[in-house]
């Protein structure tokens, strides 16, 4: 049988008609989608990036790169172990996320507990990092996807306090919204995106942080 072309697509004997509807949209100018590539960082980025947790005395584990689906995946990922305080739904996060979220946690909200509202910080509660998904509402993948973004949804002080972006961003105690807005304020020195309830209602219960280089602090 002769093959016959169109717009440069071949169509070859005993294709399937899914093999010929996707040929029809490249005769149309359309391509089937390609899974989007996960950008992966230098050996010369992870090695720098390990040498500045460890100078941070920050304890971690390298976990083994694993791409979990379309533009998912762990890439120059750890897992931190120590870095002062507990921090709850943490596994696997790009390095520059981890060294970025634990200089914040150490130098920014530690700080600003004591502070501010007069106890020391006993734990910060997280809904984690990675998580295969677009960002709401979008064609496009969020950095939770790649393990590049933290949401922070409180923090327990030791005096037995709970502190949580829901509650307590409006809070009737302008101490307490002294303090998030502080920390917010920290944020957005260390990571490219920082998003709260003045962001949208998405965020309503969360700080998103993620490390990357929009300058977005809302």
């Amino acid at each position: 049988m002769r093959r016959s072309r169109m717009d440069g697509c071949r169509i070859k004997p005993g294709m399937t008609m899914i093999a010929l509807t996707l040929l029809a949209a490249c005769g149309r100018g359309e391509r089937p989608s390609r899974q989007p590539e996960i950008a992966r960082p230098s050996a010369r980025e992870t090695a720098q990036c390990h040498a500045d947790l460890r100078a941070q005395s920050v304890a971690f584990r390298v976990l083994s790169d694993k791409q979990t689906g379309a533009g998912c995946g762990l890439l120059g990922a750890v897992q931190l172990l120590e870095i002062g305080v507990p921090i709850t739904n943490l596994t696997g996060i790009r390095c520059g996320q981890a060294r970025a979220f634990s200089a914040w946690v150490r130098n920014g909200v530690a700080p600003a507990a004591f502070q501010l509202l007069g106890s020391e910080l006993a734990r910060v509660e997280t809904f984690g990092s990675f998580a295969c998904r677009n960002v709401a509402g979008r064609d496009r993948r969020s950095g939770h996807a790649i393990a590049n973004a933290i949401d922070v949804a409180g923090f327990v002080l030791k005096d037995g306090r709970r502190v949580t972006i829901l509650a307590d961003w409006r809070s009737p105690d302008p101490a307490v919204r002294d303090f998030l807005q502080t920390v917010r304020r920290s944020a957005c020195r260390r990571f490219g995106t920082v998003l709260s309830p003045d962001y949208n209602a998405a965020h309503a219960n969360h700080l998103h942080l993620e490390d990357d280089r929009a300058g977005l602090c809302r």
